[in-house]
């Protein structure tokens, strides 16, 4: 007789963990933040919306655990070293930092403006090192290690019509989180990237439209032939897909995994 399934959460355990997840105020980081709270961690909801953060993070409260909603721009300095600042006092220093804050624009690189290439740099690469270098910094410090988690996309991996910024910037943050992990080590922490393909987030909906202007074809067709054309299935992946790798590269208990990546894209590509 097989044994039942148990859910990962029920699994790996977060507790006396602080969690800063950036952008969790809706979509994947949301997710993310969810399933850290159930698994017994103190969570931050960072996000460029305060008042968004702070409802987040009071709905996850009423699980029980310790929230903090928290007013993020993390492509500001300032902004990004008072935030966890303000959370070490608050809480602790942080544990575990998932940098998931992103944006989207698409365009021929012909017609791609300059302003926006570095909008969309910012908020991935400088939003990627500075909340890093933060919480490397507390890591240290506390002496407790901890696991540097960047959400990269299947994009960090290979490439995409429309999408030269963005792809740029998930290849950059591989190369980002591999020498974290190899300066983290002394230290013990740990530094992964996840790799999602097509989730169906605000992000992803307003792309549709957009790439349906931008290839002369239906947003039916952008679904088919573009977004899940390379999956196994035909099927976008799941915030919940994403929010379990987290928990399992914050969770994981030794350096195994470290400075490595996962792809999460129902087989869109396969490594």
């Amino acid at each position: 007789m097989s044994s039942p399934e148990v859910h990962a959460s029920a699994r790996l355990s977060l507790a006396g963990k602080v969690a800063l997840v950036t952008g969790a105020a809706s979509g994947i980081g949301k997710r993310v933040a969810e399933v850290f709270a159930d698994a017994g961690a103190s969570v931050v909801i960072a996000d460029l919306q305060p008042a968004s953060a702070q409802a987040t993070a009071a709905a996850i409260a009423k699980t029980g655990v310790t929230t903090l909603g928290l007013a993020m721009d993390v492509t500001d300095e300032h902004a990004v070293d008072t935030g966890f600042g303000q959370v070490e006092k608050q809480l602790g220093p942080v544990d575990i930092l998932v940098s998931n804050a992103g944006i989207q624009i698409v365009a021929p690189i012909e017609e791609f403006k300059f302003s926006d290439w570095r909008k969309l740099i910012a908020v991935h690469l400088d939003g990627g090192f500075l909340t890093s270098r933060a919480a490397v910094r507390q890591m240290i410090a506390s002496k407790r290690g901890g696991s540097i988690i960047f959400m990269g996309s299947v994009h960090s991996k290979e490439a995409s019509k429309l999408k030269s910024p963005y792809v740029a910037a998930k290849h950059g943050l591989e190369g980002l989180a591999k020498v974290i992990a190899k300066e983290g080590a002394a230290h013990n922490i740990r530094s992964n990237v996840i790799c999602p393909g097509f989730v169906r987030t605000p992000l992803v909906e307003k792309q549709i439209p957009e790439q349906a202007r931008e290839l002369g074809i239906s947003e039916d067709e952008v679904i088919r032939n573009v977004m899940l054309k390379d999956t196994v299935d035909a099927q976008f992946t799941t915030v919940d897909d994403v929010a379990q790798v987290a928990l399992t590269f914050a969770a994981w208990p030794s350096n195994a995994l470290t400075g490595q990546s996962l792809v999460v894209s129902h087989g869109w590509f396969m490594q």
